[in-house]
């Protein structure tokens, strides 16, 4: 998949864990867990601006892309 999440390099870059984060979004472990794996279909606007709060960084620095054709032609 060419769009990856980098949420495990802002939390080590600041020291904290997933665990961490998740109580202070008040999101569950689980939920956290599927992003951070990038199993989630889907993800609301609001969650990553809570994320981006705690975290304080933005959604660039929370996702990352690499170029793959294919992204052009076929949906899913």
């Amino acid at each position: 998949m060419p769009v990856q999440v980098t949420l495990d390099a802002v939390l080590a870059k600041r020291g904290m864990t997933g665990k961490q984060l998740a109580e202070a979004m008040g999101l569950s472990e689980t939920q956290l867990s599927l992003f951070r794996s990038g199993k989630v279909r889907g993800i609301r606007f609001a969650t990553i601006a809570k994320m981006c709060a705690v975290l304080e960084c933005t959604p660039g620095d929370l996702l990352g892309y690499e170029y793959d054709p294919g992204d052009l032609g076929a949906e899913e």
